[in-house]
C-alpha cells in the first residue's frame, strides 16, 4: 500500500521539475530577446548602425534655415546702420531679437507684412554690359535678399567670382526695349535671381535668393 502511495508524489515532483526548467528556459530567451532589442536601438541611435541619424544631422547643420520675421534684426538695434549681412542688414553685435530687445517694444507686424525675414546683402562694384544686339550699354547695382540664414550670403561671397559672371551675361542678353518699361524691369530682376541662384545651386547645391533689388540702374 506504502508504494502505490508514494508513486504519484514522485510524478508530481517530477512535473514539477520540469515545469520550473521550462520557465527557467522562457525567462532567459525572454531576456536574450529583450537585451539583443535594447543593444539594437542603443547602436542606431548612436550611429553604430546605418548612420542615418548622424547623416541627417550633418545635412541639417549645412542646410540654410528660413528665418521667422520675429527673429529678424532690426536697423535700429544697431543705431540706423546697414550692412552686409545679417536679417535685415544688421550687423554681428546685435543682440538676439533685433528691435525688441533694444526698444523694449514688440516689432509691429502689418497687415500683408512678410511671414520670414529679410537677410540684404548689397554686391560690391556695378555691373555695366552692353545690351543685346544694341549700342547702348546698361549700368546697374546690384542687391539681393533671402529669407534664409547668413550662409546663403555665405555661399553667395564665396561664389562671387561666378556670381558675377552669370549677371553679366544675363545683362548682356536683355533687349534695350525691355530696359526701358517697368515690366522689362521687373522681369529682369526675375532672370537675375534665378541667375545667382543657379550658380549657387551648382556649387552648393541650395539657392536661397529671393529677390533681386536694384541700387542703380543707367542705359546709356
Amino acid at each position: 500500500m506504502s508504494d502505490k502511495a508514494e508513486a504519484p508524489e514522485g510524478g508530481a515532483k517530477k512535473k514539477k521539475g520540469k515545469l520550473g526548467k521550462l520557465l527557467v528556459v522562457g525567462v532567459g530567451l525572454i531576456a536574450l530577446v529583450g537585451g539583443g532589442v535594447g543593444a539594437g536601438l542603443y547602436a542606431a541611435n548612436s550611429g553604430l548602425i546605418g548612420g542615418g541619424g548622424h547623416a541627417e544631422k550633418e545635412e541639417d547643420k549645412n542646410t540654410p534655415h528660413l528665418v521667422p520675421k520675429s527673429e529678424e534684426k532690426r536697423a535700429s538695434a544697431a543705431g540706423g546702420e546697414g550692412g552686409e549681412g545679417g536679417h535685415g542688414g544688421g550687423g554681428e553685435g546685435e543682440s538676439e531679437g533685433g528691435s525688441e530687445k533694444a526698444e523694449g517694444l514688440p516689432t509691429p507686424a502689418g497687415e500683408g507684412g512678410d511671414k520670414y525675414a529679410s537677410n540684404y546683402f548689397t554686391l560690391e562694384k556695378e555691373f555695366t554690359s552692353n545690351l543685346k544686339e544694341s549700342v547702348h550699354f546698361i549700368q546697374v547695382g546690384i542687391a539681393v535678399s533671402t529669407p534664409y540664414d547668413d550662409r546663403v550670403i555665405d555661399n553667395l561671397k564665396t561664389h562671387e567670382i561666378a556670381v558675377r559672371s552669370a549677371i553679366l551675361m544675363t545683362l548682356s542678353n536683355t533687349d534695350e526695349e525691355s530696359v526701358f518699361t517697368q515690366e522689362g524691369k521687373e522681369q529682369l530682376q526675375r532672370k537675375l535671381t534665378q541667375a545667382i541662384n543657379g550658380v549657387l545651386k551648382q556649387k552648393e547645391g541650395f539657392g536661397g535668393i529671393g529677390n533681386v533689388y536694384f541700387t542703380n540702374f543707367v542705359v546709356q
